[in-house]
């Protein structure tokens, strides 16, 4: 249950993380309203509050969300951009998120 929870917390992670870039993005990029930075810094604030939620070290958990990230930003790509991913964009994202596997549910001392 522990790797479920945390799957899906990063997961709920990195989509308040992307919003609180692309809107940003989207104001800069494709001149919409100014005002789209007030929900993105609330996407942002909820990010990192999300990034404490995890019982472990920090280094750990920013490490691991790092695998979680890059899989949400290719499905992200695909649904909100319209490009669908390549062989090698899924590839890399499944390499991801074995590393985030194996850094936050691998055996530990202490």
């Amino acid at each position: 249950m522990f790797e479920l929870k945390t799957t899906l917390l990063f997961l709920v992670t990195a989509i308040a993380e992307i919003l609180g870039c692309y809107l940003p993005y989207l104001w800069l990029k494709h001149d919409r309203s100014a005002w789209l930075l007030l929900p993105a810094t609330f996407f942002l604030a909820v990010f990192a509050w999300l990034l404490s939620l995890h019982p472990t070290a920090a280094g750990r958990v920013y490490a691991a969300y790092g695998g979680v990230y890059v899989f949400v930003a290719l499905l992200w790509l695909w649904a909100v951009d319209g490009v669908r991913p390549t062989f090698w964009d899924v590839l890399g994202a499944f390499v991801a998120l074995i590393g985030m596997g194996i850094i936050m549910f691998a055996p530990r001392n202490a």
